[in-house]
C-alpha cells in the first residue's frame, strides 16, 4: 500500500479507465484510483459513448466509502486522444463492449488490460438489490486495484502490473435482472 511519506505532488503514471457510458463502472475504478493511490497515479475514466451525467448510486457508493466525488463526471474517451491530453501509460477497459471496440490511437501508445465487471447500471428489481450490485461492483474494484497497488507499480511497468491484476481477477458475467 502506498504510504504519505511516498506521495509525489506529480503522478508517476496515468490510468484511464474507459466503459461504455462513463457512468458506473469506470468512475467507481478512477475514484477509487484516485482515492487509494493518493496522488501517485493519475486516475481518469471515459466512455465510447458516454451517458452525460454519474449514476447516481455509483456517487453514492464512494460517498459512503468517504470516496471524494468532486472528480465525477461522465466524459468522452475523445477528451484524451488528443496531443494536449495527458499521456496515459496505462488503458484499463472495464466493460466487454468497451473491451471489443475500437479505441483511439492514444497518444505514447499505453499498455492495456481488460478488468471486466458486470454492469451494475443495468440491474433492475428492488432499491436494494441495486444497491447490492453497486456495492459488488464497488468491492470488486477496490480489491483489483489494492492488489494492483500492492504490486508497487511503480517499480515495473504499469502495464505488466494491470496485467496482472487481470490474471487473477477474471472478468465477471452479467448480472442477473
Amino acid at each position: 500500500m502506498l504510504h504519505a511519506e511516498n506521495m509525489t505532488s506529480q503522478p508517476e503514471f496515468n490510468i484511464l479507465f474507459l466503459c461504455t457510458g462513463n457512468s458506473a463502472r469506470s468512475l467507481i475504478a478512477e475514484g477509487l484510483m484516485r482515492h487509494l493511490s493518493q496522488g501517485r497515479i493519475g486516475a481518469y475514466s471515459a466512455g465510447s459513448f458516454p451517458t452525460g451525467a454519474p449514476h447516481p448510486n455509483a456517487l453514492e457508493i464512494l460517498s459512503e466509502h468517504q470516496v471524494d466525488i468532486h472528480f465525477a463526471r461522465s466524459k468522452s474517451w475523445d477528451e484524451f486522444a488528443g496531443a494536449d491530453s495527458p499521456e496515459m501509460d496505462v488503458i484499463i477497459t472495464v466493460c466487454d463492449n468497451a473491451a471489443g471496440e475500437s479505441c483511439p490511437l492514444w497518444p505514447g501508445h499505453p499498455a492495456t488490460a481488460h478488468w471486466g465487471v458486470a454492469d451494475p447500471a443495468a440491474v433492475t428489481g428492488s432499491a436494494d438489490q441495486v444497491r447490492v450490485a453497486f456495492l459488488r461492483t464497488y468491492q470488486q474494484f477496490h480489491a483489483r486495484i489494492t492488489t494492483f497497488l500492492s504490486t508497487e507499480p511503480y517499480k515495473m511497468t504499469a502495464g505488466e502490473g494491470a496485467r496482472m491484476v487481470s490474471s487473477h481477477f477474471p472478468s465477471e458475467p452479467s448480472l442477473p435482472e
